[in-house]
């Protein structure tokens, strides 16, 4: 599988609306980030559904390099 875009190197704060539903971009070709608007097609990635059951803040990983996608989990300061 082919290595994903760096789009950045600081994660994404999103807040997050309980139940609502985005998707997070997981190749970093989108210019939406972090959220996916399609430019991964024939990229071999697929965006990955966010939904929390309530609402908060999250931290979304703008890197692609996290362990825990979709979240920040602070690989960015390692790059």
């Amino acid at each position: 599988m082919p290595k994903p875009i760096i789009a950045q190197k600081s994660p994404c704060p999103l807040e997050v609306e309980a139940g609502q539903v985005y998707f997070w971009c997981a190749c970093g070709k989108s210019k939406r980030q972090p959220y996916c608007d399609g430019s991964h097609t024939a990229s071999g990635f697929n965006p990955l559904r966010v939904a929390e059951a309530e609402a908060k803040t999250v931290y979304l990983c703008a890197c692609k390099q996290t362990i825990t996608p979709p979240y920040c989990d602070g690989s960015h300061t390692k790059l």
